[in-house]
């Protein structure tokens, strides 16, 4: 279910073949009169990414649309690749999403369940123990155009069967020695009903049960099973599992349990974006980025740390919604969302990334005015803020040049802008180091022009903004860029890897940015436009005597323009 607030409901706006077989179902009444019960289930072992995000929205939302329940149920079969740490890290994910499950479940709740069911299908003559390794059963296996053949300890007795299986959960053999098998069909055309693998023996603790076992249940098996034991009636997953549907059913069948029913849908995938689990992992322990919640990853805590919003990705995720084709989308899109999000609920604040100061030569000495602008003209509601102004503020380099380009329309000698919400002002002459570096602008203002207008009449062509000297506070701000070169990460030449694909410009730090000291109030993960900047967030390394501030996305918003384009 969701957390109740209306904010979190836009995934309802969604229009799906899954919507429609829910509606269905509960049309029907496939289920008679049980509510809809779905469950995400991820395993842990990694951090959550956006990814994930759309089959959140999909399991959480379309249950709470059909006024059912989700839980979230930990897929912990895997002892070597799993922590805590990563348990934590996804249930705080699911939560800054804007969704609470009704059950807090793990696989592991079922091992005993799972074992006796095998005991089952063992004495019906449907599981058997195998002495096969890995590569023998991969080789007996067959290929999509020739059966498998059957394994030579395919036909032990039951007797046989259930005294190995017991010995294999008592710890009497090694890892890989032998596995428990599902007896189904060698020769069936897809290959996951060739007798898959059920159990194999892992000598290793497991994050919850400890030592209680050693041998631990495949995915396959256990999924439906679980599924089947918390009444799931929806078991939405992505289309990769396709060709697993049967053998899900299957298991279900034999076992005459619940018959959850399994549902998939294309997986979400972003240009200039890897979401691979593995290769995710690699990133991190080969320190090519700081941490799994490093604002350049696409992990939730990443983009969540970036300055990213619960609401743009739910609104995103309801945008794309779900089909039965895999495609990949332009990260572009989701950047519009977020503009549009953060562009109505963003406070406003000046900040010059890149300093120079510019001296008003005619301004009063010692005199110091408060103008009082709009923290966000989007939503009068936030109110106003006043800003400091001396005769020595800070620019942007970039706003002034001493010889302009042609249509350069920002300063330059005897060239008038206007200070945002102050003055008119027009440089006169610079100041430079011993190297030539401009290091001080002096300019002159027209006190007529308080507020950004001239009585008058004429018009400037520019406005920049600026920080007081006197009042600033300095702070490192991190400029974040994508993480890779190539809309297509994976696509590499022959020999090399993804990494060859990495930007080495994904991170810029400015250490000396100056900001309106209105922002010394800010809080961690408190979002803001910087002025003619882009969009911004306090970041968790900031300290009482230093700010850190990261750049979520600049302002300018490619998608909207490919919208319009495409729109006609």
């Amino acid at each position: 279910m969701t957390n109740g607030n209306p904010e979190t409901q836009d995934v309802r706006t969604i229009s799906n073949f899954l919507r429609d077989q829910i509606a269905e179902d509960v049309r029907t009444k496939k289920y008679g009169d049980a509510e809809v019960q779905t469950r995400f289930p991820p395993e842990p072992n990694g951090y959550l990414h956006i990814g994930h995000a759309k089959a959140i929205c999909l399991d959480f939302g379309l249950a709470d649309e059909f006024g059912g329940k989700t839980n979230l149920r930990f897929d912990d079969t895997n002892p070597e690749k799993e922590e805590q740490e990563y348990v934590d890290s996804i249930q705080a994910d699911v939560r800054w999403l804007g969704f609470e499950w009704d059950r807090l479940c793990y696989a592991s709740d079922y091992f005993g369940q799972l074992y006796e069911w095998a005991l089952q299908l063992i004495k019906a003559g449907k599981a058997y123990v195998d002495d096969l390794t890995a590569d023998e059963i991969r080789q007996h296996r067959g290929t999509l155009t020739e059966p498998g053949k059957d394994s030579p300890y395919r036909n032990r007795s039951v007797e046989e069967n259930l005294d190995l299986f017991v010995r294999m959960k008592n710890g009497e053999f090694p890892d890989g020695s032998r596995v428990l098998r599902a007896r189904i069909d060698m020769a069936s055309p897809n290959l996951n009903m060739r007798d898959p693998v059920m159990y194999r023996i892992l000598h290793a603790t497991h994050h919850r049960t400890g030592d209680a076992w050693c041998i631990y249940p495949m995915y396959d098996y256990a999924h439906g099973q679980s599924d089947s034991i918390e009444r799931v009636t929806h078991s939405m997953c992505t289309l990769e599992f396709t060709d697993h549907q049967p053998l899900y059913r299957w298991y279900i069948e034999q076992l005459g349990i619940f018959p959850s029913q399994q549902i998939e849908f294309d997986r979400l995938n972003l240009t200039y974006t890897l979401l691979s689990k593995r290769k995710l992992l690699q990133l991190v322990q080969e320190k090519h980025v700081s941490g799994w919640d490093d604002p350049r990853m696409p992990t939730l805590s990443g983009i969540r740390r970036r300055g990213f919003t619960p609401e743009a990705i739910r609104t995103f995720c309801a945008a794309i919604g779900a089909s039965r084709t895999n495609g990949t989308t332009d990260i572009e899109m989701l950047e519009h969302f977020q503009r549009d999000d953060l562009n109505r609920r963003a406070r406003r604040a000046m900040a010059v990334l890149r300093p120079l100061k510019l001296v008003i030569d005619n301004y009063p000495a010692g005199q110091e005015e408060l103008f009082e602008v709009a923290n966000n003209p989007e939503d009068p509601a936030a109110g106003m803020r006043q800003v400091p102004f001396t005769g020595e503020v800070y620019i942007e380099q970039d706003d002034f040049r001493e010889v302009p380009p042609p249509k350069y329309y920002r300063l330059s000698p005897g060239k008038e802008v206007r200070l945002r919400g102050a003055y008119f002002v027009t440089a006169q002459s610079v100041v430079k180091d011993a190297d030539g570096n401009i290091v001080e602008v002096h300019c002159t203002y027209d006190p007529a022009s308080r507020g950004g207008s001239s009585p008058d009449g004429r018009k400037v062509k520019s406005t920049i903004h600026w920080v007081s000297t006197a009042h600033a506070i300095s702070a490192e701000v991190r400029i974040y860029d994508k993480l890779f070169t190539k809309a297509d990460p994976g696509d590499v030449e022959e020999g090399e890897s993804f990494l060859s694909n990495l930007n080495p410009d994904s991170l810029e730090i400015l250490n000396d940015a100056k900001l309106e000291p209105s922002l010394a109030s800010a809080k961690v993960e408190e979002r803001f436009q910087f002025e003619r900047v882009g969009y911004f967030c306090l970041d968790r390394d900031s300290t009482a005597g230093k700010l850190v501030f990261n750049r979520t996305l600049p302002l300018k918003d490619s998608w909207a323009k490919i919208e319009k384009k495409a729109g006609g």
